[in-house]
């Protein structure tokens, strides 16, 4: 089992996104991740969230040796029907199981991964 964590300033993200905006964003997130954070209240919020995610199943991934590195945009995160998020590794064949836990407030996102 291999655990990964990351926490994200969400002013760090709201910056970024104002300093390059599509360039950041189409670098880190998908089209799905982008139209998901667009339709809540504060989008940059989400998209702290999914930045925290995604770093955290990197670390997984990378602790584990099953790859030796991986773009962040290949990490997308989704949710389930009832709010639980899940991840999708593209252009990889992982077939480990990775479960992930998103939590943020006004000014950080956090989040843990844990591959079995």
């Amino acid at each position: 089992m291999h655990v990964g964590t990351d926490l994200v300033e969400v002013k760090r993200i709201s910056n970024l996104i104002v300093n390059y905006n599509k360039k950041f964003l189409n670098r880190i997130y998908t089209n799905n991740e982008q139209n998901y954070c667009k339709r809540k209240k504060i989008p940059q919020i989400h998209y702290a969230g999914r930045f925290a995610a995604k770093e955290a199943v990197k670390k997984t991934l990378l602790q584990s040796d099953l790859i030796s590195s991986i773009n962040l945009k290949n990490i997308e995160i989704n949710n389930t029907k009832d709010g639980a998020p899940y991840i999708i590794i593209k252009n990889y064949s992982i077939d480990k199981n990775i479960k992930i836990s998103i939590s943020h407030t006004e000014k950080y996102a956090i989040a843990f991964a844990i591959l079995f």
